[in-house]
């Protein structure tokens, strides 16, 4: 396997420019404002005036330098998602719709069986995979996708009990689809979203994009430009902040988001999120249930085809949640992860972010009340998902009709 040394990119000499915003006075609320909402254990809903676990203050940055080992060849059509299974293999996900399992060796599985119908077509497909939090005893992982349909394509989630072959094979059983995006049928095969995360309680989050319609994101009759927040059997939490609200959707968590791509609960028990923005705008988020302000506001601007006026700032609405970074040009951000190993000195508890036009690995650190990216990591190609393997090395997949598994070390 070939092995090729990566340095960063550096921070002083990139052309992004990039936008930290505080928590305070930015359109954000304080840490100790009754409104900032979080999950604690126990499924409550709670005002905190801190982060129950604090995240610890400025360590060294470390190297950004890396070295990439490809571990299969271009063999991964359209890669979307991958996980690490207990015993150290990999489930890999294809967006024409299938599943592969892959060895730390680089053996690729045949598709494995029982996967649902997908509609492949823009940015849809089979997209992410999750397993569950008690997957060591009952088996389930889930997936998101775009389900075909009459009137077109909608975002799904499914629950399936995964079984694994002596030969190295395997196949779904029991499938179950626990949510589905209305109204159903997307306008247009694009800004699915779809990122799936378990909260510290179990409570299962999905991200929901808005499919190009901008206004349906402000609308709380729809789950188009959403967090969505469930039981894991499909039922809805009581304490859902819309529950009993009149032609609301009650899954309903955050709103104003426009396609967000990554999604993460940190070691302080906080959800994080990121997402694409327009022109410009990409954002990284501290996720409460609120209003995000997609599309009445962005950090970014319209395309030119649309004139390419700004669009009004976080900051001119208080009421509306800022991210705590921003990027202008974009790093079009896929997955992430925050860092929880040894490997990379400096690393530990850093976010680090695959990026799709920036062909880059992003990392972000956060501290009380803000966020700033401290390094990037050039990549050979786009890359759409980044994990943390056992052993504390990162493995990303690269975003491609044909496309490899890679594993990343320090350089």
């Amino acid at each position: 396997m070939q092995r090729i040394k990566y340095w960063a990119i550096g921070l002083a000499g990139a052309c992004a420019s990039v936008t930290a915003l505080a928590l305070v006075g930015t359109g954000s609320l304080r840490a100790d404002d009754p409104r900032h909402i979080v999950v604690v254990p126990g499924g409550r809903v709670a005002p905190a005036a801190a982060p129950s676990k604090p995240l610890p203050a400025a360590a060294p940055v470390g190297s950004n330098a890396v070295t990439i080992t490809p571990v299969t060849g271009y063999v991964l059509e359209n890669p979307w998602a991958l996980v690490f299974l207990p015993d150290g293999r990999l489930l890999v996900t294809e967006r024409p719709g299938r599943l592969r399992i892959v060895t730390q060796a680089g053996q690729v599985s045949a598709a494995v069986a029982g996967v649902p119908a997908v509609s492949f077509k823009s940015q849809g497909g089979l997209l992410d995979v999750a397993l569950d939090p008690d997957f060591v005893t009952n088996r389930h992982i889930w997936l998101s996708y775009a389900e075909p349909g009459s009137s077109g394509a909608s975002l799904a989630v499914m629950r399936a009990t995964l079984t694994l072959a002596a030969d190295g094979n395997g196949r779904l059983d029991d499938q179950q689809v626990i949510w589905r995006q209305m109204p159903r049928g997307a306008a247009t095969e694009a800004h699915f979203g779809g990122r799936i995360a378990f909260s510290p309680d179990g409570k299962l989050f999905v991200t929901a994009g808005e499919h190009q319609q901008e206004a349906m994101a402000q609308s709380l009759a729809n789950t188009f430009g959403k967090i969505i927040r469930l039981n894991r059997d499909g039922s809805v939490p009581a304490d859902n902040p819309y529950v009993g609200r009149r032609k609301a959707m009650p899954e309903i968590w955050s709103i104003g988001h426009r396609n967000p791509y990554g999604l993460v609960f940190g070691l302080n028990g906080r959800l994080y999120e990121s997402e694409m923005g327009p022109a410009g705008g990409d954002e990284f988020n501290l996720i409460r249930a609120r209003n995000f302000g997609w599309p009445l506001m962005s950090e970014g601007d319209r395309y030119s085809s649309e004139g390419g006026a700004p669009y009004p700032r976080h900051s001119t609405d208080p009421s509306k949640i800022a991210p705590l970074l921003s990027w202008t040009p974009v790093i079009a951000p896929g997955g992430m992860i925050q860092y929880t190993g040894r490997l990379f000195r400096g690393w530990n508890r850093d976010f680090v972010l695959a990026g799709l036009a920036s062909k880059a690995l992003i990392r972000v650190r956060v501290t009380q009340t803000r966020a700033t990216e401290i390094g990037r990591v050039a990549m050979p190609a786009r890359i759409r998902e980044v994990e943390q393997a056992p052993d504390g090395s990162l493995w990303v997949v690269e975003d491609q009709r044909k496309a490899r598994l890679i594993r990343v070390t320090p350089g």
